[in-house]
């Protein structure tokens, strides 16, 4: 079993940036997928990025592709989002995820969940 603490979340003006980390406990940390998704008032929670566990081959929902960056760092246990030229829509609780198999774009295909961490873009 492997526990996740997200973090890293904060109020930025929109066009800024911030890096979102997951850091994990537990056992064998590059064996899992890890997700990032996230949530916002009053919507249901949405896929936002993965990247698989070998070869860090990486999946982004269109509406952050070319803003957000998925990474991990195995020997730190560690998985990243940078995200930049952020908007208000952007605007979510973040939450990381783990699985043992594959990646996927589904929330309910993970097991594992961090607490999340509060993303504001003011306009």
């Amino acid at each position: 079993q492997v526990q996740l603490v997200d973090s890293g979340g904060g109020l930025v003006q929109a066009g800024g940036s911030l890096r979102l980390s997951c850091a994990t406990s537990g056992r064998s940390f590059s064996s899992y997928a890890m997700g990032w998704f996230r949530q916002a008032p009053g919507k249901e929670r949405e896929f936002v990025a993965a990247i698989s566990q070998v070869i860090g081959a990486t999946h982004y929902a269109d509406s952050v592709k070319g803003r957000f960056t998925i990474s991990r760092d195995n020997a730190k246990s560690t998985a990243f989002l940078q995200m930049n030229s952020l908007k208000p829509e952007d605007t979510a609780v973040y939450y990381c995820a783990a699985r043992t198999a594959a990646t996927s774009r589904r929330d309910n295909e993970y097991p594992y969940w961090g607490q999340g961490t509060q993303v504001t873009v003011s306009s």
